[in-house]
């Protein structure tokens, strides 16, 4: 029976690319989405994915949204934390909603999607979770100390679930993109792209959303229940730990 994949942010940019990505390799897909029911509209008429909307930030939706999806699907058996925002200042500059923003849609979302399923994974004796980080929460970026700090943050939280969850058969893995061409980076100017940006990326290029994901499949594969607790790094060699 094919296995069931939930993605978190799932019918935009990267999001979409790994959705569609599981779609292809098999899986029945659910996509969720926080508030743009248009784009939502758009990916679900051009793909047949099913979209969910509700806000990651609240551990009530997403037990509920959880619930909605394997009532429809059946239990999930794949979980992709996507979903994201950034709210970029100086922490000089930075409100408390700001920061508040971005910590409970980037970090505690992971708490508030992992929570409802973990359960049924272990007592299912599988489970695949995959969590989309940053580049930098690894090496941090001036502007971002909220983002940096949740994203960093969820590579730890990914070790310690791996942990807890190995002997279940569950496998925990967190994957680091670096700049990728997404319609967030549409907005850059031209100039700063060449001048600022991509001297930075060895490869010379910016990624692209089917680059991450193709890990994303090969995490959530079967075959890849000896991985665990790892972190992926995907940016063109800008960033190596």
């Amino acid at each position: 029976m094919a296995r069931v994949a939930l993605v978190t942010g799932g019918s935009r940019g990267i999001g979409a690319a790994i959705s569609c990505a599981l779609a292809a390799s098999g899986c029945r897909v659910a996509a969720s989405y926080a508030g743009n029911s248009d784009a939502a509209r758009r990916f679900h008429e051009e793909t047949g994915i099913p979209v969910f909307q509700w806000d990651v930030s609240s551990f009530e939706a997403c037990a509920a949204g959880v619930r909605d999806v394997e009532a429809k699907l059946g239990p999930i058996d794949i979980l992709v934390n996507n979903a994201g925002i950034v709210r970029d200042s100086t922490l000089h500059r930075m409100t408390r909603a700001q920061w508040d923003a971005v910590l409970r849609t980037d970090l505690d979302s992971l708490f508030n999607m992992c929570r409802p399923l973990i359960e049924g994974m272990r007592a299912q004796k599988f489970g695949r979770i995959i969590n989309i980080s940053s580049i930098n929460g690894q090496k941090g970026q001036l502007g971002q100390t909220n983002y940096a700090a949740a994203k960093a943050a969820e590579l730890g939280f990914t070790r310690a679930l791996a942990l807890e969850s190995a002997r279940f058969g569950i496998t925990v893995n967190a994957i680091c993109p670096g700049y990728i061409n997404t319609g967030m980076l549409a907005a850059v100017p031209a100039d700063v792209m060449q001048k600022a940006i991509l001297p930075q990326i060895p490869v010379g290029r910016l990624g692209q959303p089917e680059e991450i994901a193709r890990a994303v499949v090969f995490l959530a594969a079967d075959e890849a229940g000896f991985i665990t607790g790892s972190t992926l790094s995907i940016n063109g060699g800008q960033y190596m730990c």
